[in-house]
Order: structure tokens, then sequence, then C-alpha cells
């Protein structure tokens, strides 16, 4: 039965997704009135009190078109200068800001100024479409991406300003404005086209009657398959299986025979004169082995010929050839169907029904294309194959129902000494099912001819003969030998089915596990080295693997390794790479190479070679159906290799912007503040001289070494976070006196911090560390000038003790503590947090030091807050403790 369902993405298509409805007015060339049809419906709506705003109209002098804009809001345009002219363009910011209801945008193949947000008008028109606004817009059909070359054929005159295709497929609503050639002329030589000047150029170029004719040829038939999708869509939305005949459809079904070619070329001929798109379609049975190398070569050639013909092209499963046949049927709304047909023998006639009678049988609504043979067509290569495959291996087919019937001989005599069996034939058939499950449907039918002649032979009366004395053994005899011929092929088919699926499941299984193996490879090499591996195994062929970078082609992996490439494989290498065709053994380029060369094409282009060496044997369907599956998804992970290379190396440029940016903004602040100071106190000092009073020029003095001292640090912390970046921090590892460094960095900032609290708490015997004093100092006293910075005014304490096998230096303060969520980022580059006044303080680089030279002696930093009573933060140093004594004074 068939599926009365709705189609999913046509009813998806329906669904309100917050966009706004596109209506396009479409028009054979300039001068047809589709500003003017736009303008017109316009005024009716915005006198029915409609949201309705001009954005942009091009009246081209055009005195009607002028007037219609009467009446109508019309938003103003953005003016800027180009080359030393004014220009004015559409304001897509306010537009945005307006939101009308519906806006009317002109010229959709416009291309925008450079400043502009979008380079193309189009896409301003999709930005108000995403933002739920009513656009209706005008284009010319020169105006398509896929008309440009031949509108420059018909016209002799390149259209530089195009439009994607697309734009009309995705239009909601598309409006023909029709006007005949002659009265377009007409209308060109009044003046109500272009200007005067412009209309006489115009006319001796573009406005011919033959240009404008076949421009206005191609617009109706533009209209009308965009109707037709409409109709096609209807029909999925409301899941109804009838063709409405209001354009035609071919579906065109072949198959690996010689008569196919005939049958592409014939639906060709019939599409090329209903103008109908065409579909050819092959099925294939999903319970029977793969076909054949030369029967897959006949339908990827048959393929090959109709999609150069225009057709598209699909590849089937299913039992039921008919049923499949009008699924698609149904599903592409086809109206016609072509098929093949041989002349069927008289016997064949009594037994089996031919497929187009089968179709004529089970279609309604549908028209039946027949393709017949002329004269004498070789047989199809899956009769051919089954020949050759039934002679293929005779001790296999001859030799196994042989065996089987006499074991099934000798078991009877054996049985009818003991059991009076009524009917001994029953040994023989499992003769018959033994010998089908094993040997195949040949070796069943050879089984059931030797099992009717020795049941004949030595059980049936008068034995030792081979005539019969009673009638009615002569009927069992046929009903054993039919039978037998059934039970045997239905065993030899399920046998059959049996293999097919295991075989296939083996190599599902494969593909399974090698796709698992690559969405955990992000590299490219090691992309390649599995591709490799999995091609060995599954077709155990020499196999190489060539990456392209650069325009270049290098060997990246081989297998066996020391594998080389000569002159020839390396130009049908390169030729599988440029041209994106199968190149060398086997093809029709640069055959004489044993190895066949296969581009893997990416998204970028073609990413890498595989090379396979075929040595005069040719992949079988199951080896070409698992090469395609492997390189496949080796095409896949090259491209997300390279995509994830990239997306490291944009993080990494992104990394460096933030950093270049963060160092302007931070150099512009913090060299700028202190060199104002000293500039105006040099000047304060130069212009007043002696007769400035002593203590002003103190405080001058005062600010300019306080100013000096402060661009010395900022110098110096630049110049360490540069070191740090580039990991030549040199810590020396000398034995360090924690104790002593505190000291002497209280005294430093004793200097810079003046009145400022400190208390210190030092455990006794404190043991010493393996580091580097100056930079430990360097350390702490960033730590102090954060702490005073951000500490508030209470007291700043610093601690040092010993904790199991470290040595533990804290730097509390008292201020407000830093927010959980920013406690991993303090000891990040040029992260500042601001006073309460809005000023951020220093360069945001103390903790980022302070943390590089932590590390680099070998110990850890870490940010605690609140410290005390909800309150405050607390920075601590740990290092671990060398192994020895305390008191030991080393040497």
């Amino acid at each position: 039965m068939a599926d009365q369902r709705p189609d999913p993405d046509s009813l998806l298509a329906l669904a309100d997704n917050g966009k706004g409805r596109f209506t396009l007015f479409l028009g054979a060339a300039p001068g047809v009135g589709k500003t003017y049809a736009m303008l017109s419906r316009a005024r009716k709506l915005k006198a029915e009190d409609v949201d309705i705003v001009v954005g942009l109209v091009e009246t081209h002098g055009r005195s009607d078109t002028a007037n219609l804009l009467g009446g109508l809001e019309v938003l103003p345009r953005r003016k800027l200068s180009l080359q030393g002219r004014e220009i004015e363009e559409f304001d897509l910011d306010a537009a945005l800001a307006r939101k009308p209801r519906i806006i009317i945008v002109d010229e959709l193949a416009h291309t925008n100024a450079p400043d502009s947000r979008h380079p193309k008008r189009w896409q301003d028109v999709e930005e108000l479409l995403a933002a739920g606004i009513d656009v209706w817009s005008a284009v010319n059909v020169q105006h398509l991406e896929s008309l440009s070359d031949v509108v420059q054929q018909i016209t002799s005159i390149q259209v530089r300003e195009r439009v994607p295709d697309t734009l009309l497929q995705r239009a909601d609503d598309v409006l023909l404005v029709d006007l005949e050639p002659s009265a377009l002329i007409e209308r060109l030589k009044e003046g109500k086209v272009y200007l005067p000047d412009n209309a006489a150029r115009a006319a001796d170029s573009f406005f011919r009657l033959g240009n404008l004719t076949a421009l206005r040829e191609m617009a109706l038939r533009r209209t009308a398959d965009r109707v037709d999708d409409q109709v096609v869509d209807y029909l999925k939305q409301n899941a109804i299986d009838d063709s409405w005949q209001t354009s035609e459809r071919l579906l065109v079904c072949i198959g690996p025979d010689g008569l196919s070619e005939k049958v592409v070329r014939a639906a060709a001929r019939l599409a090329t004169g209903l103008n109908a798109p065409w579909l050819v379609i092959t099925v294939e049975r999903p319970d029977q082995p793969a076909q054949t190398l030369e029967a897959r070569g006949i339908i990827d050639a048959n393929f090959k010929l109709a999609t150069s013909l225009g057709a598209e092209t699909r590849r089937m499963t299913g039992n039921d050839f008919v049923e499949e046949i009008l699924k698609a049927a149904r599903r592409e709304r086809a109206t016609q169907i072509v098929v093949g047909a041989r002349r069927p023998s008289r016997v064949m006639r009594l037994f089996r029904q031919s497929l187009p009678d089968a179709l004529i049988a089970r279609v309604s609504g549908v028209g039946i294309h027949v393709v017949t043979a002329e004269g004498v067509t070789a047989p199809s290569p899956g009769k051919r194959a089954t020949v050759r495959r039934w002679f293929r291996d005779p001790a296999k087919e001859l030799g196994i129902p042989a065996a089987a019937v006499a074991f099934a001989t000798i078991a009877g005599a054996i049985i009818e000494q003991f059991i009076d069996l009524p009917n001994v034939s029953l040994v023989y058939l499992l003769a018959v099912v033994i010998s089908a499950v094993n040997g195949g449907s040949l070796a069943a039918l050879v089984a059931a001819l030797l099992s009717a002649v020795a049941y004949n032979f030595f059980f049936i009366q008068p034995t030792g003969d081979f005539t019969i004395a009673s009638p009615h053994e002569v009927f069992g005899l046929i009903v054993f030998i039919v039978t037998a011929l059934i039970a045997g092929g239905l065993a030899s088919r399920v046998s059959a089915q049996a293999m097919t699926a295991s075989s296939r499941a083996v190599a599902t299984q494969s593909l399974y596990d090698f796709s698992r193996k690559l969405s955990g490879t992000v590299n490219a090499d090691d992309v390649v080295w599995a591709a490799i591996s999995q091609l060995q195994t599954t077709l155990r062929r020499e196999i190489v693997v060539l990456t392209a970078a650069d325009g270049t082609l290098d060997l990246a992996a081989a297998w066996p390794p020391d594998t080389e490439l000569d002159v020839t494989d390396m130009t049908a290498a390169r030729w599988a790479a440029e041209k994106n065709e199968t190149a060398g053994n086997a093809t029709g380029t640069l055959p004489n190479s044993p190895f066949q060369f296969r581009a893997l094409g990416t998204s970028s282009g073609i990413g890498a070679v595989v090379g396979l060496k075929l040595a005069e044997q040719p992949l079988d369907p199951e080896e070409e159906q698992a090469l395609g599956a492997i390189l496949d998804q080796t095409a896949i992970a090259i491209d997300r290799a390279r995509l994830s290379k990239e997306s490291l190396d944009q993080a990494a440029r992104a990394a460096g912007e933030r950093f270049r940016s963060a160092l302007l903004s931070s150099i512009s602040h913090d060299l700028k503040t202190p060199l104002a100071t000293i500039s105006g106190a040099v000047s304060s000092l130069r212009q007043l001289g002696s007769k400035m009073n002593p203590a002003s020029r103190a405080d001058l003095l005062a600010s300019i070494e306080e100013e000096s001292d402060r661009l010395n640090r900022f110098v110096s912390n630049l110049l360490d976070m540069t070191k740090i970046e580039a990991g030549t921090v040199d810590a020396r590892r000398d034995w360090v006196d924690v104790a002593d460094v505190v000291r002497s960095t209280l005294e430093r900032a004793a200097k810079y911090f003046p009145g400022r609290q400190i208390e210190t708490s030092i455990a006794k015997e404190l043991p010493l560390i393996r580091g580097d004093s100056v930079l430990l100092g360097q350390v702490m006293f960033n730590l102090i000038d954060n702490a005073v910075k951000y500490g508030g005014s209470e007291p700043i304490a610093i601690y040092a003790r010993s904790e199991g096998d470290e040595v533990v230096l804290s730097v509390t303060d008292m201020g407000k503590g830093i927010p959980p969520k920013e406690l991993d980022k303090v000891f990040e580059k040029f992260f500042r947090r601001g006073k309460p006044d809005g000023r951020t303080p220093g360069t945001g680089l103390g903790l980022a030091i302070a943390k590089g030279f932590v590390e680099a002696m070998g110990g850890t930093i870490r940010a605690q807050s609140p410290a005390i009573r909800k309150r405050g933060t607390r920075v601590s140093l740990r290092f671990p403790i060398p192994g020895h004594e305390p008191n030991e004074i080393p040497q």
C-alpha cells in the first residue's frame, strides 16, 4: 500500500520560521513595467492602511513611475563619497530600525558600494527577510546566474551584475511582468525606458526584436518552471499520489544489458521534445550477490551518458522491481515511464510476465513507453555470467550431488533391511537439499536427476532395471522430481542469501571499524596511513597515496613502504588530480601504468590521489564497492583534518590578534599617562623656572621620578612577558632563602608604596628551595603591587611556612575579592579588573608574569577568594623542598 503521508520536507517549507515573505517581480528586460507594477500594488495596500514603505526605487527618469511615489513613505538613502563623487545607497540599518510590514527594494542585482555591509543588494534583502520583514523586489531574467552565458551569446553583452538562481526558487511569490517586444521597443523610442541618449545606444545593441523575444521566452519558461514546482509541492504537502498532467516528467528504467543505451537515448529525445525533466533509475536485489564488474560497468556507462544528456540518476534496491518503479514514479510525480523490452519467446510468455506488461497491469494515470530491441540483441551480462557460473567448478557442482546421491542410496538400502519404509524417496530428497546448500542450483538439479535414476533403478520394482511395473510409481517419481527441484531451488537460494548477507556483514563491520578509527583521527598523516592499512587489508594489493598541496603531488604513504612510482605513474596521478578522473591501468588515460589512480575530492578541491596496483587483475564488484566506500570516508576525513588544522591556525591567529590588541591598548594607556605627566612637569619647570617655589619644584621632580619608575616597570613587564611567551626565561636553580627574598622585596615595596602597612609572618628554620632569587623577588613584588591596587586601605599580609614537602608563600589582601568565575582568568595576559571609579589600573601583566616565573622555577601559583571572613584574596606560591636537612649549608 502506498504511503499516504505528506512529504515532511514540503510541510517544513510551510512552517512559520519567523522570516519575511519574499515577492519577486520578474521581467524579460528593462522597461517592461516591474517597478510600475510594484508601486501600483503598493498604493492599493497603502490605501488599506497596510504598513508598506519604499526602501529604494530607481525611476530612471520615468515621470509616470516617479508619480506613483506620491503618498508612499520613502526611506532616506545613505549618502557617501566614492571616487570624488557623491552617490546614494539603500540604508539597510534604517530599514531594520523602521521594520515595516512590507518594504520595497528595487534593483535586486545591484552591486553595493565598497563600504556597505553586504557586497550585493540581494544579500541586504536576505537580512531583511531574516528579520521578519516582507520584501518586494524586481529583477530581469538576464541577471540570473545560470543564464548569464546564454544571455551573452544572444545579446553579445556580458551581464556583470547577477543573482543566484536559488533566490527565484526561494521566492514565495513570483509575478511575471510581461510586455510584447514590439511594444517595449516603441516605449524605448518614446523615451519611457531610458533618457534619449541612453535609449539610442540601447536600441542599437540590446533592444533588438530577436534579443527581446529570446529573453521573453526565458522569462516565461522560468516562471512556468517556478509554478510547476509549486504544483509539485502542493501534491507532496497534501499526500496526493496522482500525477496532475500540468507538465511532463519522465522516469527511465535501465538494467545491465545492451538495450539500456538505446533506452537512455530514446528517453533523452523524448524529454527534449517535451521539455521535461527526467530521472534514470536501476533496481538491484538486496538478497543477491553484487553485480559483476561487466554489469556494473554497463550501468555506470549508461548513467554517465544520461547525466551528459541532462538527466538525474539513482540506484534503488528492492525485490519487487515493478513496485519499486511505481514507488519512484509516485515520489517523483512522473507522468511517463520509459522501459526497454525484448520480444519474449512463447515458452517464456507462459511462465513469466514481461516488465512492461507488469507495469501496465498495475499502473494508472501514467504513460508507458516501451523501447524494443532491433534484431538480435546480445544476452545480458547477468545471463552470461550465470551460464559461466554453472560450469565454473565442475568438481563441486557435479561431485557433491553424485556423492550425496550415492550416500542416500546406501543409506536407503541399509534402512530397508531393518525398517519397511513406504517411500524411500525421502532419503533422496535429503540428498537434493544437501547438494543445493553446498553446491548451488546446478548441483540441486543434478542431484534431483541422479536421485530419480537411482530411486528407479534400486528401489522401484522391478529393481535393477529402469522399467516401472506399477503405474502409480510413475506418478510418484514425477512428484518426487518436482518436489526435489523446488526444495533444491529454495535451499540454494537461502544458501546464496546467507553467503551474501555474511559477506556484506563482514564488509559493513570492516567499514564501521574504519570509520571509528577515522573519527578519532585529526591529523592528515594519520588519516593517510589508516586508509593505506584499510585498503591493503581489504584489497590485498600495492597501495600508494599522494597528497595534493599547492598544486603539487607528493608521495605521502605506500604499502609496501619501498613502492616507487616512475614517470608514467606520476603523470597518471597528476592527470587524476587535475581532471578529477580515474587514470592509469584499465582506463583510457595512460593505461600502461600498473597503477590505477583515483582522486579524492573534498570541499576545497582534490585532497589526495590514491593509486592501487591492478596488475591485470581488475577489481570484482564487491571490491569495487568497498574501495568506493573507503575512498569516500578517507576524503571526508582528510577534509575534516584540513578544517581542524585551519581552525587551530585561525584560533592561534585570533589569539595573536587579541594579544596585539591588548598590547596596543595597554601601551596606549600605560605609556601615555606617565609620559603626559612627565611632559607636563618638564614644561612647567622650563616655563616657570626660578619663579616656582621649592615645594612645588620638589613635587614636580617627585612626579617625574615616580612616573619614570612606572614606565620602567611597564617596560620591564613587557620584556618579561615577551621572554615567557617565547619560552626563553632562564631560571637559575640556586639555593634560595625565602626569608631573605621576602625582606628585600619589602624594602623595595617601601620605596614605591610609602605608608602602606605590610604584615609578615615567616616560619623559623624555613627550608631552602631551589630557584632564582631575582625572579622570586619580582614575583613577590608583583603580588604586593596587585594587593595594593585591589586590597583597599587595610594591611597586606605575607606568610611563609613549610607544609609537608613544600614551602608555601602567600600574599593576602582584604579587598572585595574576586568573583569565582574570574579566578581562573586573573593569571591571563592583560586581564584587569577595573576600580569602582571605572579606571583600569596597571597593565594586566603582573600576575601573568608571576605565573610564568613561578612555573619556570618548578613551582605552582593559585588564587583563592574569599580569603578571610568572606573578603579578600590570597595568592599562594608552592615550591618543592629538596631532599636535605634545613640546617645544612649547601656548597
